[in-house]
């Protein structure tokens, strides 16, 4: 057995607190939980307050104990809960962090949780030793996965999710724009995800949010499905797998992203993806593989195999619950 085997476990009563939604994580670690064997519940801590107010918080408090878990396992949008109740949580339960954020430092609602909680569970390694620093007891590097019952191929894609290249990410990020310029001169883009509204009208945004179905029809209709950093320091995160990236190999997609110091550890080029080092490169690449249909999806049915065998949910939950992290060889 290797150090990311998932090692055997009983079956656990595990509530996932954060934000409700099907196509959120949290249903997507429930999701992981019950095909385990495990008994899970989501809690919309950040829904019902929104909604309510912080009255609703003492309500929000008994349901998780009449849940009665074994473990309690927060995202960021647990916050919501305020800190007196996230640490009278961790004083009667075993509570874990699990926080998909690559920002450096950590925000403060990242620090609180993980000051507030047992474990810290990260996407991001170098964050690792700054959730130590920030007061965390303890922080593991845990990469997201695959969420086999949504992020699945569709079985087609409508004429308007038809492109060449397709990019699914947040507008807010002004680092992605020349690299989305470069491929539209040479390809055709579509751009879709929340935060565009601002954009410059050279960039062809062509829809907002995609989510569950949504997103797969979007990947069944492109040709190449583009990775790209939001922030220039992501470029030097060793391990550095982006959710997109886990999403679009689940859905069957031809995936073509940036190159990061030990990303072949989750995919390896030419094999299960395609990476590029600069911007050139990745504007050869759309060209090399547009001009190649076989060989994108041998690559593509190779892609979704490979992480279906070793990068769900499901193999990620069992080394949190015995508090062990991700290694990277």
């Amino acid at each position: 057995m290797t150090t990311n085997d998932p090692p055997s476990q009983t079956p656990l009563r595990v509530a996932v607190l954060g934000a409700g939604g099907t196509y959120r994580t949290p249903a997507a670690i429930a999701r992981a939980c019950r095909s385990l064997g495990h008994t899970a519940r989501v809690i919309d801590v950040l829904g019902w307050v929104r909604r309510l107010g912080g009255w609703v918080r003492p309500l929000l408090i008994r349901r998780v104990h009449r849940f009665e878990p074994d473990l309690v396992l927060f995202t960021v949008d647990g916050v919501a809960l305020g800190l007196p109740a996230l640490t009278a949580l961790a004083r009667r339960y075993r509570t874990v962090f699990w926080h998909f954020d690559g920002q450096r430092p950590p925000t403060p609602k990242a620090a609180m949780m993980a000051r507030a909680t047992g474990a810290t569970f990260t996407t991001c390694l170098p964050l690792v030793e700054e959730f130590l620093r920030v007061g965390a007891a303890e922080a593991h590097f845990l990469p997201q996965g695959v969420d086999p019952e949504v992020d699945c191929p569709a079985l087609r894609a409508s004429a308007r999710y038809r492109s060449e290249v397709l990019f699914i990410g947040s507008g807010q990020y002004p680092h992605r724009e020349n690299l989305l310029r470069a491929v539209a001169r040479t390809a055709q883009l579509q751009i879709r995800g929340p935060g565009w509204q601002a954009a410059r009208t050279d960039l062809p945004v062509a829809g907002g949010k995609v989510l569950g179905p949504a997103f797969a029809r979007a990947v069944a209709g492109a040709a190449v499905v583009l990775g790209a950093n939001a922030l220039p320091e992501q470029e030097f995160y060793p391990a550095s797998a982006s959710n997109r990236m886990w999403k679009v190999l689940g859905c069957g997609g031809f995936y073509l992203g940036p190159w990061v110091e030990s990303i072949e550890h989750f995919a390896r080029d030419g094999e299960h993806c395609a990476w590029y080092h600069s911007i050139p490169q990745a504007v050869a690449l759309v060209r090399q593989y547009l001009d190649d249909p076989p060989g994108r999806e041998r690559i593509a049915r190779a892609g979704r195999a490979h992480a279906l065998a070793h990068h769900t949910y499901a193999h990620r939950l069992p080394l949190l619950i015995a508090g062990r992290g991700y290694t990277i060889a």
